[in-house]
């Protein structure tokens, strides 16, 4: 494996690793970030290129979905986005704004 590719696997979840400190009511799964309540998930998940051509310049994609529960008592998908800003604080921020506009709970706290 050239250390190109093994440098792409190790800054894979860089920017999720760093989100766990912004949402301390998170669960990081190793692929994803993760909020749960009794209606809710919100998962957060890392994307990056994937053309080892291209310097690593780009900021990571965060892509955030929501799921409600159903009345059968599972997650349907519902809203989703996709993130890339180069200001850990403000990738936070926005993410933070989106889900609560989403769901209507705030989800530093917990989202119950």
């Amino acid at each position: 494996m050239s250390e190109r590719f093994l440098g792409y696997i190790k800054k894979q979840m860089e920017t999720l690793k760093l989100l766990r400190d912004y949402f301390p009511t998170a669960v990081f799964t190793g692929k994803c970030l993760v909020f749960i309540s009794e209606d809710w998930r919100v998962e957060l998940t890392e994307h990056k290129d994937s053309d080892f051509s291209k310097p690593d310049a780009e900021p990571s994609v965060i892509r955030v979905r929501i799921f409600k529960k159903a009345l059968n008592g599972d997650f349907v998908p519902g809203h989703y986005e996709d993130f890339q800003l180069a200001s850990i604080g403000e990738l936070a921020e926005q993410i933070e704004k989106y889900v609560q506009s989403a769901i209507g709970r705030n989800i530093r706290e917990n989202i119950e």
